[in-house]
């Protein structure tokens, strides 16, 4: 394992890209797919996805938001990595986020067989895998589960060990949870009434901002698009991550942000056993929304690492 510190001097705000074909497909919602299975796994349920066609026939880049994001968080970045790079870019909602379909049952495995369908019903025989945060544990886990199909892989502000110590997710759910919205009201009302009820336990305004993305309007009345319920029942196993006595050997970046505790010198033993061929990199002032405070300092690792 190489452990580098890349400092990059200029942050630009990347432009909206031109002549980019892209296609969005949803999944459908139900309460009922992908129950658990007797043996404790659960059956692949269908995911909502974005396309950015790229002229080149490299392997495409498919990335993996994380809890409580959207494929969308990812849409500037994709846009501008197809103008950069050339590849084709996939952006993917997780079951009981976004788009994708809601299911009582939620583990790293089952999410796992979810993109692998995908990729399947897609004829995506390798891909570049970028999960951020429970997306980066994500893309660990389908690494090291499917590792055929796993080119290279980027993992960005997290790392294969337990995170509950710095996340304040368990009180934002039951936040969330207790939020009361009237209905039948403009959206910008209904957010504002929503953060209001947020702000004395979710301090942070881009924390409020964050979830509040997830605040949508269904026949009059406003909802939270996640899954709620699902999440909190397997949130400890959302922060923890499954046990492997294998290794991923493929090239392997893990991208941490400076301000972020998420990735600290006591991971290096475990990300070193489960991936032998990676580095290690931090990018200055920023948190643990790397792509969001130094868009272009993600990218430019992102082409940095492609083209090693």
């Amino acid at each position: 394992m190489r452990f580098l510190c890349r400092c990059y001097n200029s942050v630009m705000s990347f432009r909206r890209t031109q002549g980019i074909a892209y296609c969005s497909v949803a999944g459908t919602r139900s309460n009922s797919s992908g129950s658990a299975d007797s043996d404790g796994s659960a059956r692949a349920v269908p995911l909502s996805y974005d396309v950015f066609d790229g002229t080149g026939t490299e392997t495409p880049l498919v990335f993996l938001h994380g809890l409580f994001g959207s494929k969308s968080n990812f849409q500037s970045i994709a846009k501008a990595l197809v103008q950069r790079t050339g590849r084709k870019v996939l952006t993917v909602d997780a079951r009981n986020h976004g788009n994708s379909t809601h299911t009582p049952f939620m583990s790293y495995e089952a999410m796992t067989n979810d993109l692998m369908n995908l990729m399947s019903q897609l004829h995506v025989g390798k891909c570049v895998l970028i999960g951020h945060s429970m997306g980066g544990k994500l893309a660990m886990t389908s690494a090291l589960l499917q590792p055929g199909l796993v080119e290279r892989l980027v993992v960005v502000d997290i790392s294969p060990s337990q995170t509950t110590m710095h996340t304040g997710f368990p009180s934002y759910i039951t936040a969330m949870k207790a939020v009361k919205v009237d209905s039948g009201i403009p959206r910008s009302t209904a957010r504002k009434q929503a953060e209001d009820q947020l702000r004395p336990f979710v301090k942070e305004l881009a924390v409020r901002q964050f979830l509040l993305t997830n605040l949508i309007e269904q026949d009059g009345h406003y909802t939270w698009r996640v899954n709620l319920d699902a999440i909190i029942k397997h949130l400890d196993n959302i922060m923890s991550f499954p046990d492997f006595d294998t290794s991923y050997l493929g090239p392997t970046l893990f991208l941490g942000g400076g301000n972020s505790p998420y990735i600290s010198s006591e991971d290096y033993p475990e990300i070193q056993r489960l991936f032998p061929n990676s580095d290690i990199q931090y990018i200055p002032d920023a948190s643990h929304w790397i792509h969001r405070d130094r868009p272009m300092d993600f990218i430019n690792s992102i082409c940095t690492f492609l083209q090693s």
